[in-house]
Parts: structure tokens; C-alpha cells; sequence
């Protein structure tokens, strides 16, 4: 895979000084168009061999763009608060919005290649660890990201050469250190492993381009015009890709929602006893010494007045304010709208010892987003597979996930909004939004079904309760949390 980037590929003087005004009035031309339009965002990946001129590069790069819409990041090993959340927590946090320019040194695939080579990654692991890298690209590619995707490459002798250069002059030696020569003595394993990855994460929406190192003046207008190009690439749109069979309606229309009892009810004397035994026993198991490398996320949805806030009161009334986040979920801001769906969501995500309580979540692009119309079926029905992924990083990283929706019947939502009506301290919480939501039930019955049958997993299940009566769904809600959480 590297052969190509063995030849002695160069530029002369004269060759490159002719190049480079141009190429650069180009660059600037087309990043203030991105800055105008809005539409995409650039994420610039650099990885290759050491010595191979990658900060040189970018360096020079960021002279010939306008810094101010261009940040870059070193990815280096994770610190103590981003090992406490899941893996990619720290790539999410770190992502440039729409308009900009993110470049990340290092990567999410430095990782598996590094600790395959070291021995700490067996071969089935790495082959996970990549397939995780193709839907994380991908689910950027479809939110509007341009990758960009650079490896710096140099031949064995081509290496120790360029170290030993590098080494032999004051004004260059820091950037020498004992694990570049280190790595070096793993040249042929770490190139072994490199090009498999790279063949293994190299799609037609996030090709790796292999840039020579051996010589700058070349390697800086390869790199200069694959931005260009990348920056000339519209972003994705629907129908660059398979359009995804949508969910099959059940012929008897017969819905997972309609299975539950309405009916079950709990006295009070029996809730107010249970209520205090669970909020004790929740409060012990989230101080324990286990639990400090643990994490709990609560995802509470449900039909409007199902006393979603009344669950979440209970479960937070048993807790430590410093140890908990309730995170009211709405429409997105300007901020979160220039960003990749999911990312409003991971920077909530808790570090251990910690809870985050979701009061709606990342389901609403299955729910309100797509019964509202306010995004494409192609968009809510690969959400589906981003969202398991994303509550698969959380329970690896150590976070007990549990999802509640809570049901009650319409009769019993019309009776509520009423007394909302009637009651000066709750009107504020009905809207004309609520009544809106009323004559689409049908249509949000179909997609509860939906979500629950996609995202119902063996590590992130649904709890579905039975919400006619407040005091009973508040028990069966605490009950849930306690167990997960001492399990």
C-alpha cells in the first residue's frame, strides 16, 4: 500500500515557488466559502510514520488558511476525566462545526494500530475496533463532515535517515525522543498493521490519501491540494447511499404500547414505604467504592404528561446534587445545530461516580424529529444503528444506561392537560406544542413501536411503564435504577 509513497517524489525551488500562490489564493477563497455557506465542516486526520513531516506540514498549512477558523488538536494518550467516559467521548467533544476546520493529530485510529503492535489488542479486537472506525465516518459523512484523511509516509531507511538528520542538528533535536526510535525498532510490525488498518478504513466517503515525507516542498502541495479538493466536496447528501427499507407497520395493528396493564395501581401507605427503602438503598449503592468506576445515564421519554419530571424528582431526591445532572432535552441551538446529531448529547455524557438524568434524549430524531417531518427518513432510520453504537461505547465505558417510556392512555393525558389548565402553577406546563402532539398519536404509537423493537438491547433494554398511576410508575422507575445500579 506504501509503495508509491517510496518513490523519491520532489519539487524544485522554482517548480514549488510557482505553485504556491495560487495554490494558496485557492485556499483562502475556498475557506472563506465555507465560512459563508455553512453547509459542511472539514475534519482533517493526520497520522504516518514518525519523522515523515506531518507538524511541519500542518504548520505551514495553517499559514497559507485564516487561523482563526482552523483549530487543531494532539491526541495523545487519554487523560484521567476522558478514560472515566466512553472512547470516543474525547473525538466528539473535539469536533469542528459547520463553517470551520478541525485537524486532529492522532486519531480514533491510532489506538487499535498501537496497542496491536504492542500486544495489548488481539486480532478479533482490532477488527472490532476498525468496524467501530467505518460507522463512526460514516455517521460523520452523513452529518455533513468532509474527512480529509492524511497518512505521512516513509520508508524504513527513509526514516532512520530523516531521525538521524533531524538529530544531527541543536535547532532540531527536541523533536527527536526515545520512543521515536522506540517505534522505530517496530518499523516493519507497526507498517504491517498501518497499511492493514488503513485498507480496512479506506471508503469511498473517507479514502486515506498516502503522502510521501521524504521531501517537503512536494509533500506540502499534495497536502495543500487535498484540502483544496476536500474543500470543494459538497457535503453528503440522501441518495449518495442505499435509502434503508423503512420499519413494516404490524398487520393487525397491534403495537408493544397496547400490551400494557393501565390498570396496575399501589396504595399510598405501600409507596411511601417502598419509596423511602429504594431512594436509600439507591443513595448507598451510588456512594460505594464500586461505584466510583461506574457511571449512570437515565433516558426518561413518554407522552407528554406522564409524569416523566415527577420520576425524575424521586430518583433525585435521593442523591447528592454534586453527583447528578438533569439535562432537559429541547430544540437544538444555533451552537448544537453545526454539529453531528449525536454530539449535543456526548458533551452531557457523566464521568464515573456520576449520573446524568435525561429528561427526553437522542431519541427524539426517532420520535419528534421524525414524525414532525423535521428531518429526512433516510436521517431517523440509520439513527437507529448510530444510537446503539453510542449506548454501546457508554455500558464499555463503565455507564449503567437505563431507558424508561412511560405510557398512559389518552384519556388519561386529556385529564391531566385539563387539570394543568385549572391549576396557576402547572400552566406553564402545557403548550399548544402538547395539544399539537395529541393529534398525532397514531403516528408517534408507530414510531415508539419502532424504536423500541431497534434499540431494545441486551445492554440498553427499554423499560416500558405502566403510567396511569403516578405513584406506581415512580416505584416501578426506582426499582429499575436500584437494581441496575447494584448489579
Amino acid at each position: 500500500m506504501f509503495e508509491s509513497a517510496e518513490i523519491d517524489h520532489r519539487l524544485s525551488k522554482s517548480e514549488y515557488e510557482a505553485i504556491v500562490p495560487e495554490l494558496r489564493d485557492q485556499l483562502l477563497a475556498a475557506q472563506r466559502l465555507l465560512d459563508e455557506q455553512r453547509d459542511k465542516a472539514i475534519v482533517i486526520v493526520v497520522g504516518g510514520v514518525d519523522g515523515a513531516g506531518k507538524g511541519d506540514t500542518i504548520n505551514l498549512l495553517q499559514s497559507w488558511l485564516d487561523p482563526r477558523r482552523v483549530r487543531v488538536h494532539g491526541i495523545s494518550a487519554p487523560t484521567d476525566e476522558e478514560r472515566s467516559r466512553p472512547e470516543y467521548y474525547r473525538f466528539w467533544r473535539r469536533l469542528p462545526p459547520k463553517g470551520t476546520i478541525g485537524v486532529f493529530f492522532g486519531s480514533w485510529h491510532s489506538a487499535p494500530i498501537v496497542q496491536h503492535v504492542l500486544g495489548q489488542l488481539q486480532r478479533t479486537e482490532m477488527d472490532t475496533a476498525l468496524e467501530r472506525v467505518r460507522h463512526f465516518e460514516k455517521m460523520l459523512s452523513d452529518e455533513g463532515v468532509v474527512l480529509l484523511k492524511l497518512w505521512f509516509h516513509l520508508g524504513k531507511e527513509q526514516q532512520r535517515k530523516r531521525l538521524k538528520k533531524l538529530e544531527s542538528k541543536e535547532s532540531t533535536r527536541w523533536r527527536v525522543t526515545e520512543q521515536d526510535w522506540k517505534n522505530f525498532k517496530r518499523y516493519d510490525a507497526f507498517a504491517d498493521v498501518s497499511a492493514r488498518a488503513l485498507r480496512e478504513t479506506s471508503t469511498e466517503y473517507a479514502p486515506w490519501i498516502i503522502v510521501p515525507g521524504n521531501e517537503p516542498r512536494y509533500r506540502h502541495v499534495t497536502v495543500g491540494r487535498a484540502l483544496l479538493a476536500a474543500l470543494a466536496t459538497p457535503p453528503r447528501t440522501q441518495g449518495t447511499s442505499p435509502t434503508p427499507l423503512r420499519p413494516v407497520e404490524p398487520a393487525d395493528d397491534l403495537h408493544v404500547l397496547d400490551t400494557l396493564d393501565l390498570t396496575r395501581r399501589i396504595t399510598k401507605k405501600a409507596y411511601e414505604k417502598e419509596l423511602e427503602q429504594l431512594q436509600g438503598r439507591l443513595n448507598l449503592a451510588m456512594r460505594s467504592k464500586k461505584f466510583q468506576h461506574r457511571s449512570l445515564v437515565a433516558v426518561f421519554e413518554g407522552w407528554d404528561a406522564a409524569g416523566k419530571g415527577g420520576a425524575i424528582r424521586r430518583i433525585t431526591s435521593a442523591l447528592d446534587a454534586r453527583t447528578y445532572q438533569v439535562v432537559s432535552i429541547a430544540a437544538p441551538s444555533e451552537e448544537e445545530r453545526a454539529q453531528p446529531y449525536l454530539w449535543r448529547f456526548f458533551r452531557h455524557v457523566p464521568r464515573h461516580g456520576k449520573a446524568a438524568i435525561f429528561d427526553r434524549s437522542w431519541y427524539g430524531r426517532v420520535l419528534v424529529e421524525r414524525v414532525e417531518g423535521f428531518c429526512t427518513p433516510d436521517d431517523w432510520m440509520r439513527a437507529y444503528a448510530e444510537i446503539n453504537d453510542f449506548e454501546e461505547q457508554l455500558v464499555e465505558s463503565g455507564t449503567v444506561v437505563v431507558k424508561f417510556w412511560l405510557h398512559i392512555s389518552e384519556e388519561e393525558q386529556l385529564r391531566r392537560f385539563e387539570a394543568r389548565g385549572d391549576t396557576s402553577f402547572k400552566r406553564h406546563k402545557l403548550t399548544d406544542e402538547d395539544w399539537r402532539n395529541r393529534e398525532k398519536r397514531v403516528a408517534y404509537t408507530h414510531a415508539v413501536t419502532d424504536l423500541v423493537d431497534r434499540t431494545s438491547t441486551e445492554l440498553a433494554p427499554w423499560t416500558l411503564v405502566e403510567a396511569e398511576d403516578k405513584l406506581f410508575a415512580r416505584i416501578k422507575v426506582l426499582r429499575t435504577v436500584v437494581s441496575a445500579v447494584e448489579a
